[in-house]
């Protein structure tokens, strides 16, 4: 059956729109319940700590500057991950070890350093203590949690305590979703195997890479935020949104990022350079078909705009591409992993030019060649997902046991 643009307009249901609802205040970081309490649970110690633009208050400050100023604490060091601590470098960047211009303290670099000489970094630091507090996306591939990890493990063989300070999963915690990594595709946008999108926050994650994952436990605390419910998006709070990382400038990108980033793998833009990152996809040569077919299937919480866009950096810079601009109308309906196998499946049958990365870095981003060697095969979305079933499940039930909040 041929589908024509006006069939598919008449056949697509109007989006509901919602009002917007009040923003809630309740809710209160690990930072904040650590500073309420002045800071207690460092008192005596020297503390260095993980973070980035993301580590801020309430009213926009940042944690190191506030920390640095309050007699209360001894911070003495900042380690900073991919992108800085104040976040100068783009993707696949960092800062370098540096001193910070706004409080003198010296800035230590961990972006791709892990094992022993990230544990000789700490020691050299001179802290005892080592701090984390990053704001997360949800996703497995985001390397912030694998810089957690990384951390946790040096810490340990460094002697030294480590800490964690809790802050919302912008997507929710109510569940995980998409494959689960096997552990030969380990790499940086993986370590272990997780869940693709996890549904945890770092704490809950920090105690999961405790018990399951590394070989000797650190001695861990962790700073638990109150007022969070699993069930609800990061805007239900009063909190400002800073940019983890410079594609990642809204909550909205956080929504589609665990099933759109898996466009880095292939041969189309997964719309970096643009104003909507994962959001619009595309690639010189496509055109209304994607969109076209990916409505077709009738994917729940999201439709699918025919759209057309330069990059301004990144693939196709500064030519126009066509493809599609992904609108969720149901965030509680929509499943963003099952939606970017969708895309993927869709822009393979309808692009003759649809190329996977030459190294295979989809593999690395689903966690194993299957998802891959499926949609080679000819396997339609429902079948591709069915694949890692089993392996979610499992990661369900392990999870569940270090889940802090309802």
């Amino acid at each position: 059956m041929s589908l024509t643009r006006r069939a598919l307009l008449a056949a697509t249901p109007a989006a509901t729109l919602t009002p917007a609802q009040p923003k809630k205040t309740a809710l209160r970081t690990g930072f904040e319940q650590l500073a309420a309490h002045d800071y207690a649970q460092l008192n005596g110690r020297r503390i260095g700590i993980v973070t980035n633009p993301t580590g801020i208050t309430r009213d926009a400050h940042h944690i190191v500057d506030v920390m640095h100023a309050d007699p209360h604490v001894n911070l003495t060091a900042v380690f900073g991950p991919e992108h800085g601590f104040r976040g100068t470098a783009q993707a696949g960047g960092s800062e370098g070890r540096h001193t910070d211009p706004a409080t003198r303290l010296p800035v230590y670099d961990t972006y791709l350093k892990n094992g022993q000489p990230l544990a000789d970094i700490f020691k050299a630091s001179g802290v005892d203590t080592v701090v984390f507090d990053i704001q997360d996306v949800g996703a497995r591939f985001y390397t912030y949690i694998w810089t957690l990890y990384d951390c946790m493990e040096a810490a340990q063989l460094a002697g030294k305590r480590f800490v964690v300070l809790d802050r919302p999963n912008p997507v929710t915690g109510r569940t995980a979703q998409g494959p689960v990594l096997h552990r030969e595709f380990a790499s940086f946008v993986g370590r272990q195997p997780i869940a693709q999108a996890h549904g945890m926050t770092v704490a809950e994650l920090a105690r999961l890479f405790n018990g399951e994952f590394l070989r000797t436990p650190v001695p861990l605390e962790t700073v638990l935020m109150t007022g969070w419910k699993r069930s609800e998006f990061y805007d239900a709070w009063s909190l400002p949104w800073v940019p983890p990382s410079p594609n990642m400038p809204t909550p909205d990108t956080a929504l589609v990022y665990s099933g759109t980033c898996l466009f880095e793998g292939t041969n189309l833009s997964e719309g970096r350079g643009t104003t909507h990152p994962f959001e619009l996809l595309g690639a010189e040569g496509v055109d209304g078909r994607w969109a076209a077919a990916a409505n077709q299937l009738g994917l729940p919480g999201v439709h699918f705009r025919e759209a057309y866009f330069a990059p301004t950096f990144s693939k196709f810079e500064g030519k126009t591409v066509g493809g599609v601009q992904i609108h969720i109308h149901d965030r509680a309906a929509f499943d963003p992993v099952r939606t970017g196998i969708a895309l993927l499946v869709t822009a393979k049958k309808v692009w003759s030019g649809f190329r996977w990365r030459s190294d295979h870095w989809i593999d690395n981003l689903t966690g194993s060649a299957r998802v891959r060697t499926a949609i080679d095969a000819g396997a339609g979305t429902d079948e591709v997902v069915a694949e890692w079933q089993e392996e979610l499940r499992a990661f369900r039930g392990i999870r569940t046991e270090y889940l802090l909040y309802k």
